[in-house]
């Protein structure tokens, strides 16, 4: 039998109950392939909703519409879809609202039906004192300046970027529900809350019978684990995925940064612009631990970064990991992830090397 590893014939063939490929069931056929290299992306659940997201996601926060020039965010996302990535991730503070506006004219080609689009909103868009946060006329104006910057009738994913303290999450909760209803937006998340707020915008929105939120996006990494003690087992037991960001620590697990020497020019690190969620990550203690997990990731075969995603991946509860790309090359390099189970042996190695340096602190600033 020949196999048509087309995208377009593959979105066909996993929304299908068979196969059109044969006799091969959309379970089986969960995956693509790519011709020449064996790059196979997996898809899981958003939570409980029956919707399924690639397991590597591309995102556009402090890259498109910003340091990365349009045309090549345009080939990663073209590069992405290609692999079978169909999770593409934004918000509306990211460069001001043009990394929205890049993300719109890279997917207006593509089939609305075969990709997921997410979106945010909280942090400030103007000077106004209703111009941030989470009540529902910010939420509703934000979502329609969202859909006319992304050129979208709707997104898939519509997710509160932040807790807002100054907002009763009935309100924030009944504005999204209203939203699922004008068909707007398919399906609620939310981004680093709490494990106690996420307990309230499950109970307040059970109790009122309100669209249930879906996901939860966190940073998750090796090296920052914050999320496994209580968020995980809450959100598991809640049918609620995560969908995880910083997956690379802002491309420390790359192993391309050493402990003693200065960032080099080009990278992250070196851009004051981009790097202030670094600190943490650059002192010799971390770098050094970094490079002997690069060791232990060569053993086993893999590439640091590789080694860092499949690390996350083995979490069920993680729907997604999002990724940053400035080059395609990148989005190849990472998607290879996907198909990559970690040993029990190796992921006792992996936590032995990191020893101290692994965080199970909330506070991120």
């Amino acid at each position: 039998m020949v196999c048509d590893t087309s995208v377009s014939t593959f979105y066909a063939a996993v929304t299908a109950p068979l196969s059109p490929l044969g006799n091969i069931s959309c379970t089986v056929l969960n995956r693509i392939v790519e011709e020449g290299a064996r790059t196979i992306m997996e898809y899981r659940h958003l939570g409980r909703a029956g919707v399924r997201v690639s397991t590597i996601s591309l995102g556009s926060w402090l890259t498109y519409g910003g340091s990365v020039e349009e045309q090549g965010a345009v080939d990663c996302i073209h590069k992405a879809y290609d692999l079978g990535i169909n999770f593409f991730d934004t918000a509306n503070g990211y460069a001001g609202g043009r990394a929205e506006e890049v993300v719109g004219r890279a997917i207006k080609d593509f089939p609305r039906d075969t990709y997921f689009l997410a979106t945010k909103v909280f942090f400030p868009v103007g000077e106004g004192p209703n111009q941030r946060g989470l009540s529902r006329k910010h939420i509703m104006e934000q979502c329609n300046a969202s859909l006319r910057r992304l050129g979208v009738d709707y997104v898939d994913l519509y997710q509160c970027h932040r807790p807002d303290p100054e907002t009763p999450v009935d309100e924030t909760l009944r504005a999204l529900d209203d939203l699922v209803t004008q068909g707007k937006i398919l399906y609620a998340g939310v981004s680093e809350w709490s494990v106690t707020q996420l307990a309230d915008a499950v109970y307040v929105g059970r109790e009122l019978n309100l669209d249930p939120i879906v996901s939860n996006q966190p940073v998750y990494s090796l090296l920052e684990r914050y999320i496994e003690p209580e968020i995980i087992p809450f959100c598991e037991k809640h049918g609620i995925g995560q969908v995880v960001f910083s997956p690379l620590a802002q491309g420390v697990l790359t192993g391309k940064y050493k402990p003693g020497q200065q960032p080099e020019q080009g990278t992250r690190a070196a851009d004051e612009k981009s790097n202030q969620f670094m600190g943490r990550f650059m002192n010799d203690e971390t770098l050094a631990a970094v490079q002997n997990l690069q060791g232990v990731a060569q053993e086993a075969g893999y590439s640091l970064a590789e080694l860092a995603l499949a690390w996350v991946l083995r979490q069920p509860n993680v729907s997604s990991a999002i990724i940053g790309a400035s080059r395609p090359q990148q989005v190849e390099q990472n998607a290879r992830a996907a198909d990559i189970t970690l040993s029990e042996d190796l992921l006792k190695r992996i936590d032995e090397t990191l020893g101290a340096v692994v965080s199970y602190d909330a506070g991120r600033g």
